[in-house]
């Protein structure tokens, strides 16, 4: 089976090209590496995976590179909340407008399925917790605006073009090789902390997250490929709530540097208070089950962190 990962030499399709590429899937990696790691391209290239560089909206380009596939998982997008507010043209270019032409593509070429890769932040400020799929979407950036117009597109193209597809909503991903530039809250705090320098929280840190590592989810991607229970949207996360400066304390103690107190800051514009998966649904139709709980996901995060510093 022929798999196109694209946004492949990112953080999450970084880890799931090489994983599914282990697995012996055929894959092949589509990036413009505009805002790609160099971990990822390093994973890339000792899993000898193929890549093809093209921008997602340079339709000519990526036909004629990339080849006939069976899948696509769509992973390419951008991703930082707080940019979206300030570049809100630009997110709906890569995010809808890019998503609208991998449709197309896949339809074009026959493919017989397509993952969408969204986010929580489609809900907006959850009114109930942990949140349901069946939970209202109401985004509060155009991030998570730009994530519900690519579910609406991904669905409609399954109504007009019988693209079959799944969606997952991936509450918070962190792991080894996620960018301080474009990731959230532990890869930024392991970041500074690393350079001796406070870790920062915005607001109080009584704000909660469903923190879920990289491992789980490409795990959770891989059964949305062999799933029979498709044309349906699914919550990926843990199922579990924490704390965000309890969060900060454990990456603190994990790398012995307690001594460094927080700085809060004033919270940011569009941040929700709450936000927890309800995967009851994955659960029960995908056979998902989260292998990580947080400190786990940390170790291994910092451990890989510190083996590649050495290298």
């Amino acid at each position: 089976m022929h798999i196109l990962v694209t946004g492949g030499a990112g953080f999450i399709g970084s880890h799931l090209s090489c994983y599914l590429s282990n697995r012996g899937y055929t894959i092949t990696v589509l990036d413009d590496f505009s805002r790609s790691s160099n971990f990822g391209r390093r994973l890339l290239e000792e899993a000898n995976v193929r890549i093809v560089e093209a921008n997602i909206l340079d339709k000519a380009r990526v036909r004629e590179l990339a080849g006939k596939f069976d899948i696509v998982v769509h992973c390419a997008a951008y991703i930082d909340a707080a940019e979206s507010i300030l570049m809100p043209e630009v997110y709906a270019e890569i995010n809808v407008t890019g998503t609208v032409a991998m449709l197309k593509l896949s339809v074009d070429v026959g493919a017989c399925r397509f993952i969408y890769l969204s986010s929580a932040a489609v809900y907006g400020e959850p009114q109930i917790v942990p949140v349901p799929e069946t939970h209202h979407t109401r985004p509060v950036n155009p991030y998570g605006a730009s994530k519900l117009a690519g579910e609406i597109f991904v669905e409609t193209f399954y109504r007009a073009y019988k693209l079959p597809y799944v969606i997952l909503r991936l509450f918070n991903v962190y792991g080894p090789g996620q960018s301080e530039t474009y990731a959230g809250l532990i890869a930024k705090t392991i970041a500074r902390v690393l350079r001796n320098e406070p870790p920062i929280i915005y607001g109080s840190g009584e704000q909660t997250r469903d923190f879920v590592y990289v491992r789980d989810v490409v795990q959770a991607i891989e059964k949305t490929i062999v799933t029979e229970n498709i044309c349906e949207i699914y919550n990926i996360g843990t199922g579990r709530e924490y704390r965000v400066k309890d969060v900060v304390n454990l990456i603190l103690e994990l790398l012995g540097k307690r001594e460094l107190r927080p700085i809060h800051y004033p919270p940011r514009p569009g941040d929700i208070q709450r936000s927890c998966a309800d995967i009851t649904k994955a659960r029960k139709m995908l056979n998902y089950e989260p292998q990580y709980d947080l400190r786990k996901g940390l170790e291994e995060t910092l451990s890989t962190i510190k083996h590649l510093a050495h290298r």
